[in-house]
């Protein structure tokens, strides 16, 4: 049995239609099922329904065989024991640095100056500002990012963004983008061994279905 790991959410209905292409569409309708252990329409593979930041790990200690998940995860995970043969070109967005729309980027954001920084992707932001010559003292936030510089928590945000349009709303300006964001398929190295004959065609149809593209633009 070929277990494949994703989450809920946007990332899921963006990739309904690639599992379809692919064969491996859910049996049962994911966002309503308790169940998060769902077979698919193909009877050797299943889908397994995790938080997105659990999906490497999953796949990196072979709890599946394979993963869909956000650049993102990867990038301030690692990519230790993973192969990362598609870029999906779903769940698009950006990580970028936002702030109060009075904030002085010019003036604060120089080589030198030290900032607050509110972020769950400590790593990433970490190296951000590194490489800008930026002192960052990091705090870590798992959600509603934009209420710290709203409450004087920190003096910037570091955190993913779509439209602009929840930043905009609670009184914010997205200062620059970091890095582009989409959902990677990853595998298992010792899984891709063991079960070359059925992986590598799994492999080639999510890469053929997302060069057709199956995948929303």
């Amino acid at each position: 049995m070929i277990t494949v790991a994703l989450s809920k959410g946007r990332i899921l209905t963006e990739a309904l239609p690639l599992l379809q292409s692919v064969g491996i569409a859910p049996s049962e309708d994911p966002e309503k099922t308790r169940r998060l252990v769902v077979p698919s329409l193909r009877k050797d593979v299943q889908l397994l329904l995790v938080r997105a930041s659990d999906v490497p790990t999953y796949v990196r200690y072979g709890g599946a065989d394979l993963g869909i998940v956000g650049s993102d995860v990867l990038q301030e995970q690692g990519l230790e024991g993973l192969y990362q043969p598609v870029d999906l070109r779903i769940g698009r967005c950006r990580l970028s640095l936002a702030a109060a729309h009075d904030f002085d980027a010019a003036r604060r954001l120089v080589a030198g100056s030290r900032l607050r920084v509110a972020t769950k992707y400590t790593r990433l932001a970490r190296d951000y500002f590194s490489s800008q010559g930026v002192h960052a003292d990091l705090i870590k936030l798992y959600g509603s990012m934009e209420l710290a510089p709203i409450m004087g928590l920190a003096d910037v945000i570091v955190d993913l963004v779509s439209t602009g349009a929840t930043l905009a709303a609670n009184g914010l300006t997205e200062i620059t983008s970091i890095t582009e964001i989409s959902s990677r398929l990853v595998v298992n190295q010792a899984s891709l061994k063991l079960h070359q004959s059925t992986i590598v065609p799994l492999i080639q149809a999510f890469e053929a279905a997302t060069l057709a593209g199956t995948a929303p633009s």
